[in-house]
């Protein structure tokens, strides 16, 4: 990963099914659905928000899960129902005043690529589609909701100089 695009990364842009989750999804009875978060994502989403990085989700499906789970990590800007991740980036970004250069985005099947390939620094986690793993610029080496998010954010806050502070906020 090249320090000197980290270093301008201002905002972080996160798929949620096989990034944020391992990309199942379970029904209940009910037909309420479930999804599983890593808690230590929500840790990595924490301390890159707290070395400035804004932190969006954006995802192709419509779930009161993710809002949930992006309310509780302080995440603001969360879009639901795009198939055209890109355009949705480059909406973020419009609303900014950033360039998609200032972006990273993580994400791991095909409605991510436009996205990843745009993005200052494109990440996948380890058991993406090939598309996505030849075009990423960084690939975790853990699949999707099984801790890549908090592998990518601590990745991010290393090259950047940024690592040894943020955790030592938690001691």
């Amino acid at each position: 990963m090249n320090a000197d695009i980290a270093r301008d990364i201002k905002l972080l842009a996160l798929d949620v099914d096989g990034v944020l989750t391992d990309g199942r999804i379970t029904y209940g009875n009910d037909g309420e659905e479930l999804k599983s978060f890593n808690i230590k994502d929500g840790l990595g989403i924490k301390l890159i928000q707290a070395a400035g990085v804004e932190v969006t989700i954006i995802t192709g499906r419509q779930s009161n899960i993710v809002d949930r789970r992006a309310k509780e990590l302080g995440i603001k800007t969360i879009v639901q129902g795009r198939e055209d991740k890109l355009s949705a980036l480059l909406e973020i970004c419009e609303a900014r005043g950033l360039s998609v250069s200032e972006c990273a985005y993580m994400g791991d099947d095909l409605p991510d690529l436009a996205a990843v390939r745009a993005a200052g620094i494109g990440m996948t986690v380890a058991d993406a589609s090939a598309a996505l793993l030849a075009a990423a610029d960084w690939q975790s080496s853990l699949r999707g909701g099984n801790g890549a998010v908090r592998e990518a954010c601590e990745t991010l806050l290393h090259v950047r100089g940024q690592l040894v502070a943020a955790e030592t906020a938690f001691q």
